[in-house]
Order: structure tokens, then C-alpha cells, then sequence
């Protein structure tokens, strides 16, 4: 049976009795970076604001924001970015009555009046069953290769395991992948592995530390770094496979954010927060499906950027996000951010890439 997407339901707002609702309040910053009293912080779900007597839905959102008036529309705006005199919605109640109402519903299903009030198991643990999901997975991905678009977010566990590199390298190949979120570890360790069959000195397969094998991440860091760029890197053929290496090669967008503790790091490391949370951003707003896989830093912070809807053509669908992680803390981290829409899957990825893998590729 062939993937479909579930049908938005927009909110009817004469039956909501706003039909003759207030416009928002709208109040001019009043300088750069500071936004007035009463201001609204936008949700991860669709907001309507009322512009002119009608209902405007702003065209994407993020969490811990502020709404802007601009050319007759809502953008979403992070504090930081807002300019003196931005006319900024104003309002702390979110059921229209200030000309703000944040739907939370509109994808929503019918519940069966038949379901049992107590049941075991309805949390999401290592004791889940996830054969569901990873069916469900699958079809969303074949789904998505040709009408949306997949983002993953890694953290370096990805790069350890000899089959996971060649698992994910796969998914690039094979138009799963059109973009990758992580940080300097995640490249570094894979283009190590790339070169010299290793990951922080361990042999990716056998698992077997190697003679100074700890300079192994240091001597690759330095050699991309010699030849000023990682597309260099993998042009001069000193690399021969793994994930960052099928992502030059087709072309796949990849941002990397820096942290206090990296080496080197790789040149294309974002060193400055802000301009990796932007750059983030750009490849955020184009996503459809969002896989995270062990790395709570970027994880959190993509969760704390990414809608649980996405515009596209002028219909509304739904986003996908998926945390994956051995650790119940960290994907239920994400939930505690207020991703109240994530899906979490409890295991260990490398695994989980694999079996991804198989089940989309064969």
C-alpha cells in the first residue's frame, strides 16, 4: 500500500465564534535584538493571526519566537534577529481572542469512543515494539524521496561501525539523504575512517585500537585542513568511501556546528553558534521528514527549530520527526523541550541505520 499524507483540517473559525475576532496587536520594536511588553512567543504548530479582518497562517514557525508584520504577512522571527520598528505581535492568549489562535489539532484523527481508559505500555521505552514504526519508516521514506525532503541529524556513533558508514553511505546514493546536521566530530571521524579505517583510532570493524591510533582524527583534521577544504579533501583521493565522502559526491548539503571541546576543528566548522543555528535553519526549513540520530546537543536544538507542519505549494502537511538514540534520557529530552510531536524509537543506531537501509534499499 502506497504512502499517503494525512489531510490538515484548518480550524473553522465561525464555528470557533472568531469570526468577527480582533486583528492582533501589533507594537514596533523598540530597538534592534528587543521586542515590547506582552509580546507572543510562537509554538512548533500552525498559528493563525488576524491581518485585516482575515485569518492569516504564518508559513512556517519555531518554537521560543516572535511574530512579525511583513509585506501583509506573519514571519517567524528569532528575538536576536528582530529590528528596531518591527511591527511584532502582541498578545499572551492563543484562542483568538486577541487575534492569535494556535491550532494544535489539525492532524488529528478521530478517536474511537471504544478505547480503554487504563492500559499497560503507552510510554515509549527499550521494551517498545517498533516493528510498526520502522514499516511505517520505510514507506514514509520511499514517500518523501520523491516528493519531499530528508534530513538527518548524526552524531559520531554513526561513523563507528564499518556497516552503519556503508549502510548510511547507501542512503545518500540512493536519493534518501538531501541533508545532513552535525557537528565536527561526525565529519572528522568518518573522513578518518575514510583514510585510515579507523574512528578515534579503533578499526571500524574489528574494533581493535591501533598503534597511535589516537592521532588517527588529529593527522586527518590537519590534512583536511592542508588542503583548505573537505570537497578538496575528497577530490584528491585520499578518501575513499563513508557518509561525508557520498555527500560531496552527490552534491548533498551538509552544516556542521562547532562546540567548545572540538579539535582543529574541519574548516567548514561553524565556530559561531549563530551562524551554525542559521545555517541549521536554512536546511531545516526545506526538511519534510527529520531523522536525529544519537547526538543530544544537535537533536535539541533542531527540535527547538523545526515546526510540526510545512507548507508546501499552499497545502498543508505534516513534518516527521524521529529521535533515535540507546539512551531513553535523550529522546525523551527532546519531548521535555516541548517536541511534543516526535516520534522516538529506543536503540542503538548503528543498528537502526542498518536497518533502515535494508528496509528502503534491499
Amino acid at each position: 500500500m502506497s504512502f499517503v499524507l494525512p489531510a490538515y483540517h484548518a480550524p473553522d473559525f465561525a464555528a470557533l465564534g472568531l469570526g468577527e475576532a480582533p486583528d492582533v496587536s501589533l507594537v514596533p520594536a523598540p530597538k534592534d535584538g528587543v521586542v515590547p511588553e506582552g509580546y507572543h512567543a510562537t509554538t512548533m504548530f500552525p498559528e493563525y493571526f488576524r491581518l485585516g479582518g482575515r485569518w492569516v497562517l504564518a508559513q512556517e514557525s519555531r518554537m521560543d519566537c516572535v511574530a512579525v508584520c511583513r509585506d501583509g504577512g506573519i514571519s517567524i522571527v528569532e528575538f536576536r534577529n528582530v529590528k528596531a520598528g518591527d511591527p511584532v505581535a502582541v498578545g499572551r492568549t492563543e484562542d483568538g481572542s486577541q487575534g492569535i489562535y494556535v491550532h494544535t489539532t489539525g492532524f488529528e484523527e478521530e478517536r474511537s469512543a471504544e478505547g480503554e481508559a487504563f492500559s499497560f505500555r503507552q510510554g515509549r521505552s527499550r521494551e517498545t515494539a517498533y516493528s510498526m514504526d520502522y514499516d511505517s519508516m520505510y514507506e514514509l521514506l520511499r514517500h518523501e524521496r520523491e516528493h519531499g525532503n530528508i534530513l538527518w541529524v548524526m552524531g559520531p556513533a554513526c561513523t563507528f561501525d564499518a556497516d552503519a558508514r556503508s549502510a548510511f553511505a547507501a542512503l545518500v546514493r540512493e536519493g534518501f539523504v538531501d541533508g545532513v546536521l552535525g557537528g565536527n566530530a561526525l565529519a572528522t571521524h568518518d573522513l578518518e575512517a575514510g583514510c585510515r579505517g579507523t574512528a578515534l583510532g579503533q578499526d571500524i570493524y574489528t574494533q581493535r585500537s591501533q598503534p597511535n591510533g589516537h592521532y588517527n582524527h588529529i593527522d586527518t583534521i590537519n590534512d583536511v585542513r592542508r588542503l583548505g577544504s573537505i570537497q578538496a579533501f575528497v577530490d584528491s583521493g585520499a578518501v575513499k568511501d563513508g557518509i561525508i565522502y557520498e555527500c560531496v559526491k552527490k552534491g548533498v548539503p551538509f552544516v556542521l556546528v562547532g562546540s567548545v571541546r572540538d579539535d582543529g576543528p574541519l574548516p567548514e566548522v561553524y565556530g559561531n553558534v549563530y551562524e551554525g543555528q542559521d545555517a541549521m535553519r536554512n536546511l531545516i526549513r526545506k526538511a519534510t521528514t527529520i531523522i536525529c540520530m544519537a547526538s543530544t546537543l544537535h537533536t535539541v536544538a533542531t527540535g527547538n527549530m523545526t515546526p510540526c507542519y510545512r507548507v508546501v505549494d499552499g497545502v498543508v502537511r505534516p513534518l516527521y520527526f524521529y529521535s533515535v538514540d540507546i539512551s531513553e534520557f535523550a529522546v525523551n529530552k527532546l519531548r521535555d523541550r516541548g517536541s511534543l510531536t516526535v516520534k522516538t524509537i529506543v536503540t542503538n543506531v548503528q543498528d537502526f541505520i542498518v536497518h533502515v537501509k535494508n528496509g528502503v534499499c534491499g
